[in-house]
């Protein structure tokens, strides 16, 4: 960025932009913060990018660039996915925020319609057609997404107050023991970590999700049995 002059404002470009949002991250990003960061005001950043979503899409999708996902030959259908939860949990919660670009609508730009042809290309090779494909692996990602904004806001209260959570937790533990039906019960439950946990959670909905949704399976099949259950 050049740097402002004879009282004219700063000159500012795409990158130096995007290496502010970059900076600030998802979690913290806005046109304002950017515009700061930057010395300029927010109008100089309306003539670069379309406003608050431009500016998430520029940021979003560098980051999203950077994600690399495995794909094991070795593997089958069931396994793939959870390694591909894994890594996008893993990815998500390394840049706070992401969680909650990605929720609101994917795929935004080039990063996320990348991400989606691979994952689309990685089950054609294991005998999916493109629509099943692309439910099946939106249907994962949109779990692990959920999961890891999840876990995001629980390592900020851990972060922000993690005595105070650690109390609340506490109690919640000696209610349950209180209760003569839920407190036998809880005291035998396994204690995984939140990985292992989150891992056997998403184990758990990617094999029911592979069993609604076999290789060869029209999805209006699938979707209208789906639909049915329940209903009166």
């Amino acid at each position: 960025m050049a740097a402002s002059a004879g009282g004219r404002p700063a000159r500012i470009a795409v990158p130096d932009i995007l290496a502010a949002g970059r900076e600030l991250g998802m979690r913290r990003l806005s046109v304002k913060a950017v515009a700061v960061r930057l010395g300029v005001t927010a109008t100089a950043l309306y003539r670069h990018v379309d406003g608050r979503w431009g500016l998430e899409r520029l940021v979003g999708e560098d980051i999203l660039a950077q994600l690399r996902l495995p794909d094991d030959p070795a593997h089958g259908t069931e396994a793939h996915l959870v390694s591909f939860a894994m890594r996008l949990r893993e990815f998500v919660l390394d840049h706070p925020g992401l969680a909650g670009y990605l929720q609101v609508l994917f795929p935004r730009g080039d990063g996320g319609q990348r991400l989606l042809a691979a994952e689309v290309e990685a089950l054609g090779r294991r005998g999916y057609a493109a629509d099943a494909a692309i439910v099946l692996s939106s249907a994962v990602a949109s779990l692990t997404i959920a999961m890891a904004a999840s876990e995001e806001n629980s390592i900020a209260a851990e972060t922000a107050d993690g005595d105070g959570l650690e109390r609340e937790r506490a109690a919640v533990w000696q209610r349950l023991s209180r209760d003569d039906r839920l407190g036998p019960a809880h005291a035998m439950l396994p204690r995984p970590s939140r990985p292992e946990y989150v891992r056997l959670l998403l184990t758990a909905s990617i094999r029911g999700l592979v069993a609604a949704c076999p290789p060869g399976r029209p999805v209006a099949e699938m979707v209208a049995e789906l639909a049915g259950i329940g209903e009166n």
